[in-house]
């Protein structure tokens, strides 16, 4: 199947991503059906899209009449007879590998034998999900980034049994809904941006943990130092930039002295196994209670805007 032959899809999972992923396809004209198995879920989605876009439409970034219609192209379904006719199936459930390979055991039989099949999985393995995948050559990873209707990055994974078409069919929808692709030639654990990202995440916590400077002061460290420069060049470039015998010379005295732990932050397994999950739960490394959420939600999509249209916006 062709990027220009897809004319419906499936969002399987209405948390989070699946529910900010079917607003991007709904928005550029394609038939969207956010699927999860839980009612329940299906009317979280349902408010987090009038939260969406009441957003973009305050940004000037959608016309009410705009966001009406992305609304009307969305429909809700906890029944599995939605994949039955749609032409790609994106999957965003819970990230459990047995779960997921239970879960296209079951999609992979009942979606045609030319529809193209599709994990979001943060960093599992593509090879392992496609085991339970019939006709695995359709299948691939297509990991988008939190939140997706404002973050262009889309990383296309290969598995071992990924066709080349079926990679660069996804590569070329991704490309049609306004999305940056990057292929992942390899099936590693986390592919590009999740392994940066938590090899930061580790380097964050350690510093918290350690003692040499408060969550806040990280963050901002990160938000107006190297974060700044990064939305605009990356790492490589940056070396570049600042030249490699700058950066050889120190990372020959730092990288020693970095965290180099193969376990869990302790800090990041306090926090999960207090329930402090972050702004789901109210609580994480900072305060969301008493409607604290849904304005951090609110203040960083309207930066994530503003700096879309900065970079982005031709």
């Amino acid at each position: 199947m062709q990027a220009e032959q897809i004319k419906k899809v499936v969002l399987a999972g209405a948390g989070t991503m699946g529910t900010s992923m079917s607003q991007i396809f709904a928005a550029h004209g394609y038939e969207t059906v956010l699927y999860n198995h839980r009612e329940v879920t299906l009317e979280k989605a349902r408010r987090m899209i009038e939260l969406n876009q009441q957003a973009l439409v305050q940004s000037g970034e959608l016309s009410a009449a705009e966001s009406d219609a992305v609304k009307e192209r969305i429909t809700f379904t906890a029944g599995d007879g939605c994949f039955a006719d749609c032409d790609i199936v994106v999957e965003s459930i819970v990230e459990d590998m047995q779960v997921k390979r239970q879960f296209w055991r079951k999609v992979s039989s009942l979606a045609r034998e030319d529809a193209i099949l599709a994990t979001n999985t943060s960093g599992l393995s593509i090879t392992g999900i496609a085991e339970a995948v019939q006709k695995p050559g359709r299948f691939c990873g297509m990991h988008w980034f939190n939140p997706p209707h404002l973050v262009p990055l889309v990383e296309v994974i290969k598995g071992d049994l990924t066709q080349e078409e079926t990679a660069r069919t996804v590569i070329a929808l991704a490309e049609k809904i306004g999305k940056k692709a990057v292929l992942v030639k390899k099936d590693a654990k986390g592919f590009i941006g999740n392994r940066l990202q938590t090899a930061m995440l580790r380097e964050a916590v350690h510093i918290v943990q350690s003692g040499i400077a408060d969550a806040q002061d990280v963050d901002d460290a990160v938000k107006y130092g190297i974060g700044f420069r990064y939305a605009c060049i990356g790492p490589l470039e940056t070396a570049d930039f600042g030249g490699l015998d700058i950066f050889y010379r120190v990372a020959e005295y730092l990288v020693p002295d970095l965290c180099s732990s193969q376990e869990t932050p302790p800090l990041l397994r306090e926090k999960f196994e207090k329930g402090e999950l972050g702004v789901k739960t109210g609580k994480g490394f900072y305060d969301y209670g008493g409607g604290k959420g849904e304005k951090a939600i609110r203040e960083r999509d309207e930066k994530f805007i503003r700096l879309y249209r900065a970079l982005y916006r031709k």
